[in-house]
């Protein structure tokens, strides 16, 4: 058996400091019970303040990944959002794949969603489809955004019901999970996919359940519960999936072909 070579004292120091400055937040260490629920691509007119509401009766905090087309048009649930304790992040202008625009317009879609959700937006960056590579991670660490991955998640943009999303949440919640769930569709494959109602109602039932063993709070209060955890991920995304998406409004966006199909993965 071959051994692989120690990297030593400092080549351990130099791939610790590479994890921690390039890396994804995809958790917590903490024994506080403690769980991040977040929620990308909204705000929805509809769904999102169901959402809210389901929240406040479970007093449950969380954290919107927002895509800034959406909240431009929906400033009040934004500012609603924010005013009921949860946290607000950035999610893209318009929800593009990041590794496959150019520097500029990635940059350009962080400032565009920021000032769409200004005053209240907080610098935390989802990557669309959790999709990253160096180049667009060292434009969102220019940018000072912390860049936030997740644990694990609901596979609610399918047609799961309610019980099978359940099922999922509950066997994978653990003290400092980050979990991306959505509270609208940005893209999908099938309109049949964007309804939020089983998602919603997957959550209350989680929320009820859970309520008294677990505190559901926001990416920055989970922060503050233990040591952040960082998981370096730099993947190719599947060019001919992203190309077979609807966009919820407007034209589709259409990737050049050449690109390799790779799952991608930001989570543990």
């Amino acid at each position: 058996m071959i051994s692989r070579p120690s990297l030593g004292i400092r080549g351990r120091a130099a791939a610790y400091v590479m994890r921690a400055a390039l890396g994804a937040v995809t958790r917590v260490v903490t024994t506080e019970r403690v769980v991040a629920l977040t929620f990308d691509d909204g705000p929805h007119a509809e769904f999102t303040p169901r959402l809210l509401s389901i929240l406040h009766r479970h007093g449950a905090r969380a954290t919107f990944f927002m895509v800034g087309t959406a909240a431009a048009r929906h400033p009040e649930l934004v500012r609603l959002v924010a005013a009921q304790g949860h946290a607000v992040g950035n999610h893209s202008w318009d929800h593009p794949s990041f590794p496959l625009i150019a520097s500029g317009e990635r940059r350009a879609q962080l400032r565009a969603c920021a000032a769409a959700l200004a005053p209240y937006g907080r610098r935390l960056f989802r990557p669309p489809y959790g999709h990253l590579d160096l180049a667009s991670r060292l434009d969102t660490f220019r940018a000072r955004h912390e860049v936030i991955g997740w644990s694990f998640g609901g596979e609610d943009w399918l047609d799961h019901d309610p019980d099978w999303m359940v099922d999922r949440l509950v066997e994978r919640i653990q003290p400092g999970t980050i979990v991306v769930l959505h509270d609208a569709l940005y893209h999908v494959l099938d309109e049949k996919y964007a309804d939020r109602s089983p998602l919603l109602a997957a959550v209350d039932t989680v929320l009820g359940r859970f309520g008294k063993t677990f505190r559901f709070v926001s990416l920055p209060e989970l922060f503050q519960a233990g040591r952040v955890h960082r998981r370096r991920s730099f993947s190719q995304p599947d060019v001919d999936f992203l190309n077979a998406l609807q966009p919820s409004v407007g034209a589709p966006r259409r990737y050049p072909s050449g690109v390799l199909p790779m799952r991608v993965s930001g989570t543990e």
